[in-house]
């Protein structure tokens, strides 16, 4: 059930890249980011509001969620440093960088998960999981050499630079999502998986507006411009039902972080058609060959853990 929960996570990232990308495109970054973290805190308030006024009406369901003291916030607040931190690099990496380049790069992030996982958590994988990976592997380094022949030069760019941090901040976001929900007994904190998700967003909401109050209101008339876009919405719905979605499969039993991670970044797909279709995007047949990859190792690790 895990596994299936985390394809299904794949493909609703693949249309929030999509969506935020659209939003980006010649539009101020940090209103843009503030903005998901209003909405997306909005997706989650009435949650929260019942569990404190009315928590019988969700008991039982997977809405459920219980009141946590300062004990449990301060992991919360703590990852919302870190999704925030990522998203600010990210969000301007995906601004100045094509959407078929910057797929690829945050497509490393399951290595990084991977390697943690083995070494803070123990996991093995079996031989169709590790064929998996590799050839994962295999497909994202070269896509990202495929990116080279669009005169995007990775040592030299700043905004390469930029998705590569929120890559790494993203890859400890997800190890710390494994520790965060994993039981006392496996050595993590036992976290209900609605108090993370729902107080996360309403944490970095806060936080974002004090950013964007400090540094982007000030100098505003001399920076770009914002505007408002549909698109913007739907930053917020599609990254909110995979990370609900995300979150649920690590809360089942057995669920395994470096294979969901791995699988997650499988959205790469999904914003490769959105960047040829409707971005119009450069150097779609070497790279088509390449998502080939993606498809076989996405196989190896569905039936690797079948």
């Amino acid at each position: 059930m895990w596994l299936l929960l985390a394809f299904l996570s794949a493909a609703l990232l693949g249309f929030y890249d999509a969506f935020k990308k659209e939003s980006l495109r010649d539009n101020a970054v940090l209103p843009v980011l503030f903005l998901n973290t209003v909405f997306s805190s909005l997706v989650f308030l009435p949650f929260i509001l019942l569990s404190y006024g009315a928590p019988d009406v969700l008991r039982g369901t997977m809405f459920d969620m219980p009141v946590a003291g300062w004990e449990e916030h301060k992991y919360i607040l703590l990852k919302s440093f870190i999704v925030l931190s990522s998203w600010i690099f990210g969000y301007f990496g995906m601004k100045h960088l094509p959407l078929t380049i910057v797929g690829p790069i945050n497509a490393t992030r399951p290595v990084m998960v991977l390697i943690g996982a083995l070494l803070v958590f123990g996991e093995r994988l079996n031989l169709y999981q590790w064929i998996g990976v590799l050839l994962a592997v295999l497909s994202f380094f070269m896509l990202s050499r495929s990116g080279k022949k669009e005169g995007i030069d990775f040592k030299h760019n700043k905004w390469i630079l930029f998705i590569v941090l929120a890559a790494v901040l993203g890859a400890i976001s997800g190890l710390y999502d494994k520790y965060l929900m994993a039981p006392p007994e496996n050595g993590g904190v036992g976290l209900d998986r609605m108090i993370v998700q729902s107080w996360y967003n309403i944490y970095q909401c806060f936080l974002m507006g004090a950013m964007l109050l400090m540094i982007w209101w000030p100098t505003k008339k001399n920076s770009t411009p914002f505007h408002w876009h549909w698109s913007i919405i739907f930053i917020s719905i599609f990254l909110s039902a995979a990370d609900f979605v995300y979150f649920y499969a690590l809360s089942l039993p057995g669920a395994m972080i470096s294979i969901v991670s791995m699988i997650r970044r499988g959205s790469v797909i999904v914003s490769f058609l959105f960047g040829a279709a409707i971005f119009h995007e450069k150097n779609l047949k070497a790279k088509f060959v390449d998502l080939l990859l993606v498809l076989l190792g996405m196989l190896f690790l569905y039936f690797g853990t079948k």
